[in-house]
């Protein structure tokens, strides 16, 4: 499992909707906390831009002063936390809708249950091929 490449997209997909489940629930935590700024996750993109890139030409950074177009790798990839600032909710600064935030929830919940279903299917194919049926 080390080195596979569908397995390492599978593990960081989900560390970062683990990461994004806590973050829309620590925000309807706080729905009702005047001049509360939600958060949001941003990871996906990135995800998508390494996963697209094989068969590319990469950047290589020879000096750390030199900036990184993007990842270079899966592991690479870091699950970033925004904060939403320019959204106007209420009227105490608190930008946090239940409605969206319970969507939110839903949506990520639905996502990590496909990734564990795949990363469960994949094991039962590393499982078949160790036991040689």
């Amino acid at each position: 499992m080390l080195g596979d490449f569908t397995w390492n997209v599978i593990e960081k997909d989900m560390e970062g909707l683990a990461k994004r489940f806590k973050i829309t629930s620590r925000n309807l935590a706080n729905a009702n906390t005047p001049g509360y700024e939600r958060r949001n996750m941003s990871f996906e993109d990135e995800l998508r831009d390494v996963m697209n890139s094989t068969g590319k030409l990469k950047m290589i950074v020879t000096d750390t002063r030199h900036i990184p177009t993007r990842p270079a790798s899966v592991k690479d990839v870091t699950p970033a936390e925004l904060k939403i600032k320019d959204e106007v909710y209420r009227l105490d600064g608190n930008n946090v809708d239940p409605e969206r935030e319970m969507a939110v929830l839903a949506e990520t919940r639905m996502m990590y249950g496909a990734m564990s279903r795949l990363a469960a299917r994949k094991l039962a194919n590393y499982r078949s091929v160790i036991s040689g049926r």
